[in-house]
């Protein structure tokens, strides 16, 4: 699964996938893991597919103590990072090897052999070189870092999209970095033009 996560499909059929859009949980989601969420999409080929939540986090861990952590800084050192990194949260990308960390960045940073250009200037870096650039003040301008991720096999997600499990769009920047997570379901429904009223189990999908 997770070598496919760092390949991107150039085939004929790859315009089908859903490679840098945006998955938006329906009321009907039953899976609470998954409920009112938001998941950018990292990868999606015949093989399956995987993308990050962009608005739950992970309880009671900070930035700097994750560095910490992992052996990044010092735990004296955190008081020394830029405050962007201090304040920065920790999301809680998906149920799948949950003790790994994921950064979805803007292009600007870039690591030969590391990092995955998805769409629109979006790239996904699954090292620790980037989060050592990033506490060095030499990362990505936009970054947002996950642990774990959501996955799914051949075909699954196609399956989910149609039982009316989710509704999908175009992702940009703005949503997919943007600080304020309590607004990210709503700001995505707004993108098509749905409010949650709007919504019914039986909806059809994007």
């Amino acid at each position: 699964m997770m070598r496919m996560a760092f390949e991107k499909d150039t085939s004929e059929s790859a315009g089908t996938y859903l490679d840098g859009q945006l998955l938006i949980a329906m009321p009907s989601m039953a899976d609470e893991r998954f409920e009112r969420s938001v998941i950018y999409m990292c990868a999606h080929s015949a093989e399956g597919a995987m993308g990050l939540i962009l608005n739950k986090l992970v309880d009671s861990l900070s930035f700097p103590e994750l560095l910490s952590q992992l052996g990044i800084i010092e735990e004296d050192d955190a008081i020394r990072l830029p405050h962007a990194l201090d304040a920065m949260p920790v999301h809680r990308g998906g149920p799948v090897e949950t003790g790994r960390g994921f950064v979805l960045h803007s292009s600007d940073y870039f690591a030969e052999n590391s990092t995955l250009a998805i769409e629109k200037g979006i790239c996904l870096t699954a090292t620790l070189e980037i989060l050592k650039a990033m506490a060095e003040g030499r990362g990505p301008a936009n970054a947002m870092l996950a642990l774990g991720y959501a996955g799914w096999s051949a075909g699954q997600l196609e399956s989910e999209i149609q039982a009316n499990g989710w509704l999908t769009c175009p992702a940009d920047e703005a949503l997919v970095f943007g600080r304020d997570l309590d607004s990210k379901y709503l700001d995505a429904l707004g993108r098509l033009g749905i409010s949650p009223g709007m919504l019914s189990c039986d909806a059809g999908h994007a």
